[in-house]
């Protein structure tokens, strides 16, 4: 199983000059939250914009990640 923090260099190596935050939601190692801030995400609806993140994994969410909870913002 992924870690939070593998997660995280995947989200950042994929979304150019973002920021990801992700941790652990329940600790077992498949439940996971993060806060993604990228300015790819401007212009974009928030169904566009978690799609993005989503896309980095594939079919390992529902699989591997059983969940992702995102929160996602451009940079202020």
């Amino acid at each position: 199983m992924p870690s939070a923090d593998e997660l995280k260099s995947r989200i950042e190596a994929a979304l150019p000059d973002c920021t990801a935050t992700v941790e652990d939601w329940t600790g077992g190692g498949d439940h996971f939250r993060a806060t993604v801030v990228s300015p790819a995400f401007d212009g974009l609806s928030r169904i566009q914009q978690h799609r993005l993140v989503y896309d980095v994994f594939g079919a390992e969410i529902g699989g591997p990640i059983h969940a992702l909870s995102l929160k996602t913002e451009t940079p202020k």
